[in-house]
């Protein structure tokens, strides 16, 4: 089996503060294998931009990652010194920021700010740092005269593509994106988003991307992970996830989001506030808010349970998943079609493909 090119492993992050400790993500493990392409998403405050940062090791006080391991290309970077880490950073991973316009400095010219990236990692030769500043600009889709360009002269699009170039700068294996999209508007999220796959597709490096956009990563991701409350809810690929979504919270992510295809239906958003981390409800975190809750919710803390594929983190599935590890041999082709069938007619699925195979089921049963 091939190793991962980044795998967290139990990681958990506190944020130290004078009221208590806020538990700020709790035993989050995943892999990103190379050239995949891994969306995570789910509401404010759930902990995805903490996970980034704490995967890109740019963690400052009050946050501290408490447990757990990030190896990349094998080695575990917590605990890594100042120096070992700036070596790694832009050469083998690199981060693109929510806010470009913050991230970038407003004193420096885009083409200073990529001389310094690249200086520091020692390259001197002033021809060089040009010619592969142009060569990355360029390849984002902004002429090289804006080089000579500060940030404020460059609209959202641009400064955020101005980023990812620099994060190019020395072809590293992962890019680590926390939500760059945000800020623009839709037309410039799908030229943005479009020019990320492309360069992907191109390079082949990783992508570990977090956003609020259930559509972005429906088109682009791989894979999905949807978090709740410091904790993986579900994690499975992106056409399981969107076929038949097992967790209730992921369904209700799905529920408030706008369809432009199919019937029209009645969006209808998740009742209630995620909850507070420095003092987490008991058993499953979500249990005030769901739908489906059960007398056992309260009190048992479930795992993450493995089902057709994927991960789901939610009690409905600890039996499902119990007799599954009992099965004495594995199913035919018939039998594994004959569960599928029967998952999605017992799941409450809202999206699109979904919609269009339960009309077609629907059709068949009628023919005489």
């Amino acid at each position: 089996m091939t190793e991962p090119l980044l795998d967290v492993r139990d990681l958990s992050v506190d944020y130290l503060t004078e009221a208590g400790d806020v538990h700020v993500l709790s035993g989050v493990s995943f892999a990103v294998a190379e050239r995949e392409f891994v969306g995570i998403v789910g509401e404010s405050g759930c902990g995805k931009s903490t996970l980034l940062f704490a995967v890109a090791q740019l963690l400052s006080p009050p946050g501290e990652i408490v447990s757990g391991e990030v190896v990349f290309r094998g080695g575990d970077m917590v605990g890594l010194r100042g120096g070992e880490l700036r070596h790694m950073r832009w050469r083998d991973y690199s981060m693109v920021m929510q806010s470009a316009m913050n991230a970038l400095n407003p004193m420096n010219s885009i083409g200073a700010q990529f001389a310094d990236a690249m200086e520091a990692h020692g390259e001197r030769s002033r021809e060089r740092i040009r010619a592969r500043s142009r060569e990355v600009l360029e390849l984002v889709g902004i002429d090289a005269v804006h080089l000579g360009s500060y940030p404020h002269q460059l609209s959202g699009g641009m400064r955020q593509r101005a980023m990812i170039a620099m994060a190019l700068l020395f072809t590293p294996q992962l890019v680590i994106m926390d939500e760059p999209t945000s800020a623009l508007d839709v037309v410039a999220q799908q030229s943005l988003m479009t020019k990320i796959r492309e360069l992907q597709r191109r390079l082949g490096f990783a992508v570990l991307f977090v956003t609020h956009d259930m559509s972005v990563v429906s088109r682009y991701s791989d894979r999905v992970i949807v978090m709740y409350a410091g904790q993986i809810a579900e994690a499975a690929a992106t056409e399981t996830i969107f076929e038949r979504p097992l967790h209730p919270y992921t369904r209700g992510l799905m529920n408030a989001f706008p369809s432009v295809r199919g019937p029209r239906r009645e969006m209808a958003g998740i009742p209630g506030a995620p909850p507070d981390l420095a003092h987490p409800p008991g058993g499953c975190r979500f249990h005030p808010r769901c739908p489906e809750v059960m007398d056992i919710c309260p009190t048992r803390e479930p795992a993450l349970y493995e089902r057709d594929g994927a991960r789901v983190r939610c009690l409905l599935y600890e039996e499902r998943a119990a007799v599954g590890a009992r099965a004495e041999a594995p199913r035919s082709g018939a039998a594994q079609a004959d569960a599928a069938q029967a998952d999605a007619a017992q799941a409450d699925v809202t999206v699109d493909a979904a919609v269009d195979a339960a009309q077609a089921d629907a059709a068949q049963e009628a023919r005489p």
